[in-house]
């Protein structure tokens, strides 16, 4: 569905930094049906990749900077929650326990964003709106429709968010999956997810991950494949959510396709 301004703390724009945005874009383009919006960056020799849906924005793929590069930062998705007031945002952060890593900056027109570490690691960027309103659509096929943080600190993790944003939390017991589930955000099942890193994910840091709905999860667990990408969990049925499938780009990013779960009738 389209989506207009994005309330504090929800999920709010995603992007891919990456070695090849051009391979990128035709690996994503074959997945999602996206079109490619490729937008120069003003004195550099790059351009920023706004990925169309239906004509308007849904995400976006830029190549990894040199400076990224040297420090063995790899391909990655990396997540925008929004945000009124960047910089009163950033202000609370250390005090919160976590890092600022990139201090607030404009970014042209478009809006002012930051980017921090949260005390158990994790890296996230804030995104305070101006003519760039973050996704245009979501929760439809080829779209964002959910970010879920993985950490090995879930009570300091969502201590810190709620300090940060003033958003709350609900705890929702999942017994099948053998662990809490942790709901956060404004609106519910608007916002964001956190859930405890399992041991069968290893020495995996702690980090926000994309989703991306699809219509039908095994068909593309099976395209990505075909298209060059890997598939490192096969499509699975996780009650409540929906049958969830997760894939490594051919440049080495992961990410999540879902198809979830009806809402009951009524």
């Amino acid at each position: 569905m389209e989506t207009a301004n994005h309330q504090q703390g929800r999920p709010s724009w995603a992007e891919l930094m990456t070695t090849d945005p051009t391979a990128a874009t035709s690996f994503y383009g074959g997945l999602f049906g996206w079109t490619d919006d490729a937008r120069p960056i003003p004195e550099s020799d790059e351009s920023y990749h706004m990925q169309m849906l239906q004509g308007v924005p849904v995400s976006a793929i830029a190549k990894l900077g040199p400076e990224q590069a040297s420090m063995g930062m790899p391909p990655a998705w990396g997540v925008y929650l929004a945000v009124d007031d960047v910089d009163a945002t950033v202000a609370k952060v250390e005090g919160a326990g976590g890092k600022v890593m990139l201090p607030p900056m404009d970014v042209m027109e478009q809006g002012r964003m930051a980017v921090l570490v949260d005390p158990t690691g994790a890296v996230v960027s804030l995104w305070q709106a101006r003519a760039h309103q973050g996704f245009g659509r979501m929760n439809e096929h080829g779209a964002v429709t959910w970010m879920e943080l993985v950490t090995d600190d879930v009570p300091k993790a969502t201590a810190f968010y709620r300090a940060l944003l003033g958003v709350e939390t609900q705890t929702m017991p999942m017994p099948e999956a053998g662990f809490d589930y942790t709901v956060m955000g404004p609106t519910g099942n608007e916002g964001t997810g956190v859930m405890p890193k399992m041991p069968q994910m290893g020495e995996m840091p702690n980090v926000w991950a994309v989703y991306f709905e699809v219509d039908d999860a095994d068909a593309a667990a099976a395209r990505a494949r075909a298209l060059g990408g890997e598939v490192v969990q096969e499509p699975m049925d996780t009650p409540p959510a929906g049958r969830i499938a997760m894939i490594r780009d051919p440049q080495g990013a992961v990410f999540g396709v879902i198809k979830s779960m009806a809402p009951p009738a009524g």
